[in-house]
C-alpha cells in the first residue's frame, strides 16, 4: 500500500472559509448577537474646525431606552490613540479638527433609539478657520492645527549631487502628478461587539489587522491591564488596511464597562465614509535627467502628503513613498524631499500598497514620457536603466540579492497581446501600456516587527497551528493550511488552525505590510523539526518501531516498508490517546523580520517583491470612457504557496487599483465629503472587470535568497495605473497627470490636444 498523496499547492484546493463565505453561512464579528445586547451610536463633528464651547447631553438621557451616554468626562486612562502618536482624541473636549472627530457614544435598547438620542445632544460650535489643503496648511500665516504645526513629518534623502547630475544630461523632464483621496470600500464597515465579563475583563469582537496592537491601546484608554483585555479580531469582511487604526472599539468598550452589558456598534457606511481612513492624497513634482545614450543621470522628487487631521500611519506611508521614487532602477543622484501635512480634511492612513500606489504612477510617468522624448522603446528604456542582481536598495542599503526586475519585465514582453494592434473603429481607439514595480515587504528597519508562531500535537489528535495574524478576507487561512499540508504531509482533517484571538495565540505581528504569508513561512521552518522529531518519537514509543522509518502523513503515522511502499500504521487520534500526563508536544517560536544588516534610513526594507503590468484599453473619443479590456501581471514574489488565493490577490488587487485610476475619487470641499455613500462614489462592478486577467507567477529565487515566499496583497495594486495611463497615450496621445482619469478629464486633454 502506498501513501495517499495530499493535493499540491498548484491544485485548486478549497480555502478553508471559503464555502461558508459563498453560501452565505459565515458568522462574521458584526453578525454576533449576546444577552442584555445594548446597542452603541457615536456622535461625530458637523464641523470640521471648531472649537467646542458646549456639550449637552441633558435632553438625549431623558429618552426611555436610553442606557448611558459616554464622552470625555468619562476616560479613565489617555484620551487618545494612533498607531505611532496617540494624536486623536478618543472624545474631543474642547476642539474637533475634522467632521469624523468623535464628541460623544449613547448606548440604547436599539439603533432606532440611540440615533434619537443623537440628535438631541447639543454642541455648540465656534467655527475656525478651514485648512482644506496641503498647500494652505503649509502658508505662514496658517493656523496651527496642532502644537508641533501642520506638518506632521518631513523626510529627506540624497545620493550624489542631483545638479551635477543634471549638468550631465541631455534631456530633462520635469511633470507634476495629483493622485487623489481612495476609499476602502470594504463590504463589511467597522463595527462588532464588545462584551464586559463577570469577573471585568473585556472581549472585543472588533475586525482589526493587529490584535496585539489594539489590546496595547485599549488598555491605555481604559487604564487597565493589557491582559483582562481580549481581542478577537477574525473573521471580518475585508480591511485592505482601513481596519488597521483602532475605530469604533475605544467607544463600545467605555459603554460596555459602564453599562456592564455588551454593546454592538454597526456603522453605516455614511457614517464609515466620514470617520474612516482614507488612501493618502498626493502631490508628486519630479524632475527626472538622461543623458545622449538613455541612462538616468539625476533624479529629483518633492512629495506633499495631505494626512488629514491626525497621524495614524501618516508618517510611514510617507517614508515608504521616498523610499519607492526611485523603483527599481539605479540612479547616481537623487534628491527626495517629502511633506506630510495635516489638514482638516478626512484622516488618511494605511492603504493597500502603503504610498506604493501614488509613487509609482509619477515615476513611471515620467519614464515613459522620457522614452517617448528619446523615440526608444519604453522596454527598452527600463532594460538600460534597471537594478542588477547585486545592487544596493533604493536608500543605499544592502537588499536581498534579486535578479526579479529582469525577470518581471522580460517575461511581459513575452506576452502575445503586446505585438499585436487592434484596429480602430470609428471613435474607438485602442492602446497598450506597461509598467513595472518593485514593493518592500514587512515594516522595515527600526519599526517594531515582530513575528513568530506555536505548532502543538492535541489530545484530540490534531497537528494545531496557532498564529496572532487576523483573517481579513486575504486568504491567510489557506496559506497556513496549504504550508502544514506540505511540512507534514497531511490532510485537512488532521488540522486545526488558530488565529485572531489574543488569549489563544502568540505575537506574530501585524496582518499588514505584505508580511503575514511570508513569516508564517519562516516560523513553520524554525518549528518543522523539532515538532516532527517529537510526534515521531512518541509514535516510537507506542510501536516500539524504529525512527528512522516513521513517517507523518495523511491521518496519522507511516512505516516505511521499502522506497515503494509505505504501511498505514496508527491514527493521529490513537497516538494522542499515548501522550503522558504534563507532557504535551508544544513548539514555539518568536524572530522578527528580517531587515537590512547595514541601513541607515529608518524604514529601509531588505526583502523586495517585483511586478510588471500590461494593460490595454479602449478609449470612446466621443464619451472619453476608457474600457480596459485586458490586464496581465507578472509577479516575482518568491515561491507560490497556494496559487489560487495567489491570483486571487492580484487579480482582486488589480481590480481596486482600476478603481483608482479611473473613477475613484473621495472629493472633499472645505473639510466635508461631497460623497457619503456608494451611489455618488462610484466603484467597480463586475462590468468594469476586463474579460482578460491573466497572471504570471515567476518563482524561483536567486541562490543566496534562502527568504522563500512572499506576499502578494499589496503588489497587483501598484503599477496598474501607470500601465493604463501609459496605454492611454497610446491609444490617444494624451499624456495623463492625474487620477482619476475621468471620461470629463480625458475628453477636456483629448480636445486640447485637437
Amino acid at each position: 500500500m502506498r501513501k495517499d498523496l495530499t493535493p499540491t499547492n498548484k491544485e485548486r484546493r478549497i480555502r478553508p472559509d471559503g464555502l461558508n463565505k459563498v453560501t452565505g453561512n459565515l458568522k462574521y464579528l458584526t453578525d454576533l448577537s449576546f444577552p442584555k445586547m445594548l446597542y452603541g451610536k457615536v456622535l461625530r463633528s458637523t464641523e470640521p474646525h471648531a472649537e467646542i464651547l458646549s456639550i449637552s447631553i441633558e435632553e438625549a438621557e431623558k429618552i426611555s431606552g436610553v442606557k448611558a451616554i459616554v464622552t470625555y468626562k468619562d476616560i479613565p486612562g489617555l484620551n487618545g490613540f494612533g498607531l505611532i502618536v496617540p494624536d486623536q482624541p478618543v472624545f474631543c473636549k474642547d476642539r474637533v479638527r475634522y467632521i469624523g472627530d468623535a464628541i460623544a457614544a449613547i448606548a440604547a435598547d436599539s439603533e432606532e433609539i440611540a440615533e434619537q438620542a443623537l440628535k438631541l445632544i447639543k454642541v455648540e460650535y465656534r467655527k475656525l478657520p478651514v485648512i482644506d489643503s496641503p498647500e494652505m496648511a503649509l502658508r505662514l500665516d496658517a493656523p496651527k492645527l496642532h502644537e508641533q504645526g501642520n506638518i506632521l513629518h518631513q523626510s529627506k534623502y540624497q545620493k550624489g549631487d542631483v545638479d551635477e547630475g543634471f549638468r550631465e544630461c541631455s534631456m530633462i523632464i520635469e511633470e507634476t502628478y495629483e493622485l487623489p483621496r481612495q476609499m476602502h470600500a470594504y463590504m463589511e464597515t467597522e463595527g462588532g461587539v464588545i462584551v464586559p465579563e463577570i469577573n471585568g475583563d473585556l472581549t472585543v469582537y472588533v475586525g482589526t489587522q493587529h490584535g496585539f496592537k489594539d489590546r496595547f491601546q485599549l488598555a491605555r484608554i481604559l487604564n487597565m491591564p493589557e491582559e483582562t483585555i481580549r481581542i478577537i479580531s477574525s473573521p471580518m469582511g475585508g480591511s485592505f488596511g482601513g481596519k488597521d487604526e483602532l475605530n469604533i472599539q475605544p467607544y463600545g468598550a467605555l459603554l460596555a464597562l459602564k453599562t456592564k452589558c455588551p454593546i454592538k456598534i454597526h456603522q453605516s457606511r455614511s457614517e464609515s465614509v466620514k470617520s474612516g481612513l482614507k488612501r493618502h492624497p498626493m502631490k508628486i513634482t519630479m524632475k527626472t535627467g538622461v543623458n545622449a545614450i538613455g541612462e538616468i543621470k539625476a533624479h529629483k522628487v518633492k512629495i506633499i502628503a495631505d494626512t488629514g487631521a491626525y497621524a495614524t500611519l501618516g508618517p510611514a506611508v510617507l517614508d515608504f513613498a521616498i523610499e519607492h521614487a526611485s523603483g527599481p532602477y539605479i540612479i547616481s543622484n537623487i534628491e527626495i524631499e517629502g511633506y506630510s501635512v495635516f489638514t482638516n480634511n478626512g484622516v488618511a492612513g494605511e492603504f493597500r500598497g502603503f504610498g506604493g500606489n501614488q509613487i509609482t504612477f509619477a515615476l513611471e510617468g515620467q519614464i515613459d514620457r522620457i522614452a517617448e522624448k528619446l523615440n526608444m522603446d519604453p522596454i527598452e528604456f527600463r532594460l538600460i536603466n534597471l537594478r542588477k542582481i547585486n545592487d544596493l536598495g533604493p536608500l543605499g542599503q544592502k537588499i536581498v540579492p534579486t535578479n526579479s526586475a529582469f525577470d518581471v519585465l522580460n517575461r511581459i514582453c513575452k506576452t502575445p497581446v503586446l505585438n499585436k494592434n487592434e484596429h480602430n473603429q470609428n471613435w474607438k481607439v485602442y492602446g497598450k501600456g506597461i509598467a513595472i514595480t518593485m514593493h518592500g515587504g514587512g515594516l522595515g528597519v527600526d519599526r517594531i516587527d515582530p513575528a513568530g508562531g506555536r505548532l502543538s500535537f492535541t489530545r484530540k489528535g490534531k497537528i494545531e497551528a496557532a498564529f496572532g495574524f487576523e483573517e481579513c478576507g486575504q486568504g491567510i487561512l489557506a496559506v497556513i493550511e496549504t504550508l502544514l499540508i506540505d511540512e507534514f504531509n497531511c490532510s485537512e482533517q488532521d488540522i486545526n488552525i488558530i488565529i485572531g484571538d489574543t488569549e489563544l495565540v502568540p505575537i506574530s505581528g501585524s496582518s499588514t505590510a505584505s508580511r503575514a504569508t511570508s513569516m508564517v513561512w519562516h516560523s513553520l521552518k524554525r518549528m518543522e523539526a523539532s515538532f516532527k522529531i517529537q510526534v515521531l518519537e512518541l509514535a516510537q514509543k507506542v510501536t516500539r518501531l524504529p525512527i528512522n522509518f516513521l513517517e507523518m502523513g495523511p491521518k496519522g503515522i507511516w512505516l516505511k516498508v521499502n522506497d515503494r511502499e509505505e504501511k498505514f500504521i496508527m491514527t493521529y487520534k490513537e497516538l494522542a490517546q499515548k501522550l503522558p500526563q504534563k507532557q504535551d508536544i508544544i513548539v514555539q517560536t518568536s524572530f522578527d523580520f528580517p531587515i537590512s544588516p547595514d541601513a541607515t534610513v529608518g524604514g529601509s526594507h531588505y526583502l523586495y517583491s517585483f511586478a510588471s503590468v500590461l494593460a490595454q484599453v479602449e478609449v470612446d473619443l466621443l464619451t472619453g470612457k476608457t474600457k480596459i479590456i485586458g490586464l496581465d501581471q507578472v509577479v516575482a514574489a518568491g515561491p507560490v504557496v497556494n496559487l489560487l488565493g495567489y491570483k486571487g490577490q492580484i487579480e482582486g488587487g488589480g481590480v481596486m487599483a482600476l478603481g483608482y485610476t479611473l473613477m475613484e475619487d473621495s472629493i472633499m470641499e472645505k473639510g466635508k465629503y461631497i460623497s457619503d455613500n456608494f451611489d455618488t462614489y462610484l466603484i467597480p462592478t463586475i462590468c468594469d472587470v476586463p474579460s482578460k486577467l491573466n497572471v504570471v507567477p515567476i518563482e524561483n529565487l536567486v541562490e543566496e535568497d534562502s527568504f522563500g515566499p512572499r506576499g502578494v496583497g499589496e503588489i497587483g495594486t501598484v503599477a496598474v495605473a501607470p500601465a493604463i495611463a501609459r496605454a492611454i497615450f497610446d491609444a490617444t496621445g494624451c499624456w495623463i497627470n492625474k487620477l482619476p482619469i475621468s471620461p470629463e478629464y480625458l475628453l477636456q486633454l483629448i480636445n486640447s490636444r485637437r
